[in-house]
Parts: C-alpha cells; structure tokens; sequence
C-alpha cells in the first residue's frame, strides 16, 4: 500500500470476556485478509497473537497483542486484548490506541463479566462501539434472547448489521439489503430500523429519505455511520463464527468502509503542563500529519532479546525513523534508531508511521507506560489524562528461594511492574520482604510463572498483610516545636497545623496559609515532607493515612538553627498529634466479587458469603443451569476464598474480583490492629 494515507487507517480493539473467541477472530480475519497463509489455533498454540510461551500455557491470552494487515486499501491495526478479569489492566490501556471497541461475545454464553465492565470502558472513553456475536454455529444457541439481553443492557441503540443465515452457516447483510432469508428476524425490518437511524444524524439526508423513501447510498452513509456511533446513538451488532468463517468477509467489509478513521474519532484529552496541576492546559491531539508529533506509550514488553519494547499510537504528525523525539518532561531528546510495525512476535520495520498507526520503538528505557513522546519544545510537558485502573488487591509476599537472588528478584519485579499497569511492588520494611499486588489469583500465578520460566527466579511465597488504610473523622490542630541543641548550631522548627477529613477517595491535599514569613517558603516544602512521612507511617495501626486535607497556618524558625531536618520532625510530629486529636479509625478494603456457579450450589454460596461479612448486590442467571452473584465481601475475608469455593461447588465455581471502595473495619478489628502496631513501637 506504500505511504500510508490517515483517512486509510482503521484503528480497533477485540474487548470481552475470556472465551468468547477473540483471538481465534483475530486469526480468522488475519486469513481472510491474506497477511497469514493458514489459520492458527487456540489448541495448538499456533496463533499469531498467543505468540508466549506461558500464553500456551494457560490457554488463553495474558497480554495485547498487536497486529495490522490491509482489505479494501485500508490498513487496519487490532490490538487482541486478554479476557480474563486478572489481566484486565492490559486492556484497559488497549483502549487508549483504540478508535473502535469490537465488544466480542460467546453466542452460548452470552454477556459476561468483562463483556458489562469492559463495554463501560468503552463508553467512558468516548469509543466507537460493536458488538460481535461470535461461534453462531455452536450448539444450544438461543440468539433471539441473546439479542433481547443486548437491548436490555445496552440500549435500544444496539441495531443489527447482519443476520445469521442457514443455521449459521453465514450471515445475510441488512445494510445494503432489504429482502433475504435469515435464522431469526426480518431482514427487512432490520435493514429499515438501521437506515432509519443513521440518517437522523444528518439533516439534509434525512430530508431527502422522507421525501422520495430511497436509501442513500453507502458513500452517503458513511459520515452519519460513524457520527452515529461516535456520539453512541448507535451501536452495531454483527454474527461470526472464527471457526468456519461466516460473517468474517461482511466484517472486513464494514471495518474499511464504515469504521471510523482517525480523523472521525473522538481523540482523548491531552494536557500540557505537570500532571494534576491546575494550570494544565488541555488541548486535543489533531489527526494531521503535517503537524508536530505527538504518541503515546500504551504497553511495555521487556524482551529478552530486544530489550524495552515500548508500543505506541500516534495521534498528530508523521514519526519517522531517524528523528529526535522527548519523552514527556524529558530534558534530552533520543533519536529513533529503528521504527517497527507489531505483528504479534514479529517487528517489521518501517520508514514512518501516521497519525492512527500503531507502532513500537526498541531499547529506549527512558519509555515508560503511560508517557508520551513528541518533538515539541523541550520544556513543554505533555501528557495523556491518566487512566483509571481496577486497584491491585490480592497479594503475595515473596522471599527468594536461592541465598543471593535478592537483588535479581528486585530486577524482576521491577521489570514486570514496568510492563504491567495493574502490578504494584511493595518492599515491607518490617518483614524485609517483597510484596506484590494484582487484579486476582491468575494474575499473580502468571506472574511468578514468568519469574521463573523466563528469569530463572524462584521464590517462597506467603499471604501479605491486608492494605488497610487509615483515616479521620473529625477537625483537630496539631502542633510540634522541635529544639535540639548539641554543640555549635543546633535544629530549630515550629509548626501549627489543622487536619480535616476529606470525602472518600479524595485524596490528600497540603495546603500553606502561613504570614508573614512565619515559616520561610524555603521550609515549607520540608514542612510537607514531614507531614507525607507522617501519612505514609500510619498513627492508629501503621497504615497510611488517607483523604485528608492538611493545613499549616503558623509556625516559627530561628535566625541561625533553622534547618529543613528540623522541619521535617516538626510537620511529622505536628501531623501525628493532630491525627490523635480527630478521631481516627482504621479502614478496611471491599472488594466488589462476581462468583459464577451452577445454580443447585446458590444457597450454600450465598450462605458462606453472608457468614464472610459481604452481602449480596445481584443475582443474573447465566443459562444452562448457572448464576452469577454479585457481593460486596472484606477483602480480609476472601483471602482463601478459591479454595474454599471449589470446596463448595465440587470445583465447578469461579469467581473475580476487583477493589470496590474503603469502609471503616469493625470496632473488633480496629482494636486488634491499633493493639498489634503499639507492641511493634513498644518494641522499637
């Protein structure tokens, strides 16, 4: 296709549930469109996108995969993204180089966890949204109710483009077509409800229907198709089978004709300035090539091979090998030796790359996930509003197994914090150990699989302390005056301060309202240091302080002993009398939990979750015989809960969870931990 033209790209994500058959669709349009010879398989572990070793594995796929190909003189980049509610922080950040979410879902199985949570991300993100019925030709298939629930969840808006015909055999397209034998509905019907409402986004159009009653043309349609889809008046719903390649050519088809490019999409929200900083100023990325660039990394793989491999989407301007581009706030520029297209494992290289193209750029460590690069002025600062992701909750305290592997095992994590977004590293200071954190026990699993197939580091492994957090209930003052004197100049430093509580999930906010010099501005950044270190420790039971404001309205220095150490002791003290003062308490993190189980086993699920101290938020029954029930559960109390579950259901349960919000722990817990945490000072 030579040099790339914008209105040429097509930009789209495989989202939703595990099994539903993502990758297989993946492989399946590949084929069709000629970028592979043969179609691989989930079985065999022959497909471009489970391309991983550990991948194989498990079965299904732990990361995005990234692949382009051309149909109808479009190029099209698909991110594959995993479907397990572990690895959901991989395609939430898929998302961000997305300009269409394909919401891809099991015609037996119907609408899943990820299918509601991921279909949400999508609409918050401002994506073009379709939906793929995929596997049509399984058995026990009821796509008329599927069809129905689609409606009910999502919205009248969901409008059928195609029809599955000859048992699933293929499919009958309703855009073009008004007349046509199909397995369920009227294809008239259909196609007469579709053209209806694309042609209210567009007022001289729909002038001209009601007046002769013809349809426009596919050209015509174009325009208000994807307006309707970017304004989410309308969403498309399509019937595949990966397997046998019915409705696959009628996808490419819609993909390159009717998908919007990257000049039709709605771009996210930049910003130029410090993250978080009120005088950000926001702007929007222009889908022109001729501008300046700028990309941004949303996925980071660490090859053993290649090195940091950082992907990237442009959003403005032509990146071209050899060119000098900063990464976000970076004083120094780097040059790019090597600019490649992803196609699964494989990196092709090429000369430039468009705004909407996906591309990767190797052995630039100073690339980070979350950062963009560009070529604008050295001090500007540009940055991608940042995602919000699922909070790491299930954890694991990690000791190596080998005497001497304790610096190696640092190296590790930190490689695999860079290239996951929902993987924290913790160092516990009390148990001298490493803690890491994720989305679920899979999460976790794959990632000490990692650790010691690919990195040769095995590790003990034991439950972590629960992140209970604490906070305050009520407005206190706090003051400290820190005096020492031993010899020649000493340390001096006063600090008055207030402390507020601040609403759940508010975060901390430091604010100066000292006159008149009382404490010099030189100071005050020592002030806040101490005061953090104080919110970090903990007062009640050694957890971090959270959602509150703290506010520093006077103090006093000392012409010669005033010093920033001074400071320091003096706003941590100062911060740990107020928190004595306002009523703390300890809180306690709930987890939002999804269970999915045959329905004989309800009652003894529901039970065991009510004697856990959850309660149960809904129940949506799942066909053949099986249920999900959603609670809210103490993550405290669902430490052991996989074993416990395949206790119950005989091994038939699953179950997913993900950080709901902080509540205060019972007053029995909050005494076990403020009880726990004065030894461990007595003891110091």
């Amino acid at each position: 296709m030579g040099a790339t033209q914008v209105a040429a790209v097509r930009n789209v994500a495989l989202i939703g549930h595990s099994g539903a058959g993502k990758t297989t669709l993946a492989e399946a349009l590949l084929h069709a469109a000629g970028a592979i010879t043969v179609a691989g398989s989930i079985e065999k572990g022959s497909t471009v996108c489970d391309f991983d070793p550990l991948e194989k594995q498990f079965g299904h796929s732990l990361q995005t995969a990234l692949v382009n190909f051309e149909w109808e003189q479009r190029r099209i980049y698909l991110s594959d993204t995993p479907g397990m509610p572990d690895f959901a922080g991989q395609s939430i950040a898929a998302l961000d180089a997305a300009d269409t979410a394909i919401v891809v879902i099991d015609a037996q199985t119907g609408v899943q966890t990820m299918t509601e949570r991921m279909m949400r991300r999508a609409a918050e993100r401002g994506l073009c949204r379709m939906i793929v019925v995929n596997k049509i030709d399984a058995d026990n298939v009821d796509l008329p109710a599927l069809l129905r629930d689609l409606r009910e969840r999502f919205g009248r808006e969901c409008l059928l483009l195609d029809l599955p015909a000859h048992h699933g055999a293929d499919v009958v397209d309703v855009l073009e077509h008004d007349s046509g034998e199909a397995d369920f509905e009227s294809v008239a019907d259909a196609h007469r409800a579709l053209i209806d409402q694309i042609v209210e986004e567009d007022e001289s159009l729909l002038a001209r229907y009601l007046e002769d009653g013809a349809d426009p043309s596919i050209a015509e349609l174009h325009a208000p198709f994807e307006l309707a889809m970017r304004e989410g008046h309308l969403i498309p719903v399509m019937f595949t089978s990966a397997r046998t390649g019915a409705g696959i050519a009628e996808l490419l088809h819609i993909l390159a004709t009717l998908a919007p490019d990257p000049t039709e999409a709605n771009p996210p929200a930049f910003f130029r300035g410090d993250p978080g900083a009120l005088d950000a100023e926001a702007f929007t990325a222009v889908a022109d090539p001729a501008r300046h660039v700028i990309a941004h990394a949303f996925r980071v793989a660490i090859d053993p091979y290649m090195g940091r491999i950082a992907a990237f989407r442009v959003f403005q301007g032509t990146l071209r090998r050899d060119m000098q581009l900063y990464v976000g706030d970076a004083k120094r520029a780097f040059k790019v030796a090597h600019l490649y297209r992803v196609m699964g494992k494989e990196m092709v290289e090429t000369a430039e790359l468009v705004p909407g193209e996906i591309g990767a750029i190797a052995k630039v460590d100073e690339i980070v996930f979350d950062t963009v690069l560009h070529d604008s002025h050295d001090e500007d600062h540009i940055h991608l509003k940042s995602t919000r992701f699922p909070a790491p909750m299930q954890g694991l305290a990690l000791t190596p197994r080998r005497k001497g592997d304790e610096q190696k095992l640092s190296e590790v994590l930190g490689k695999l914090a860079a290239e996951d977004p929902s993987l924290t590293v913790e160092r516990d200071g009390e148990g001298h150990e490493w803690v890491i954190r994720g989305l679920g026990e899979l999460h976790l699993k794959s990632k000490l699989e990692r650790m010691s197939l690919q990195y040769k580091v095995d590790v003990d492994t034991r439950p972590p302390r629960i992140p209970y957090r604490e906070t305050i209930s009520a407005n206190a003052d706090g003051h400290h005056r820190h005096k020492k004197q031993s010899g020649g100049a000493g340390q001096f430093g006063e600090v008055f301060l207030r402390i507020e509580p601040r609403e759940r999930g508010a975060g901390f906010e430091f604010v100066d309202q000292v006159k008149g010099g009382a404490i010099p501005g030189v100071f005050m950044a020592a002030v806040e240091k101490g005061v953090q270190r104080a919110l970090d420790e903990g007062v009640v039971a050694g957890y971090p302080v959270i959602d509150v404001r703290v506010t520093v309205y006077d103090g006093k220095t000392h012409a010669v002993d005033g010093k920033e150490i001074a400071f320091v002791t003096a706003g941590r003290k100062a911060t740990i009398d107020a928190i004595q003062k306002s009523s703390p308490i300890v809180l306690e993190p709930i987890v939002e939990v999804d269970i999915n189980v045959p329905e004989t086993y309800f009652g003894e699920v529901t039970g065991d979750i009510s004697s856990r101290r959850g309660h149960v938020t809904g129940t949506v029954p799942r066909g053949h015989g099986a249920t999900t029930i959603s609670a809210m559960v103490p993550l405290a109390e669902i430490v052991d809960y996989s074993s416990r579950l395949k206790a119950i259901t005989a091994g038939a349960g699953n179950f997913s969870q993900a950080f709901a919000h902080y509540a205060p722990a019972p007053p029995n817990v909050q005494r076990q931990l403020a009880s726990s945490h004065k030894l461990r000072d007595d003891e110091e």
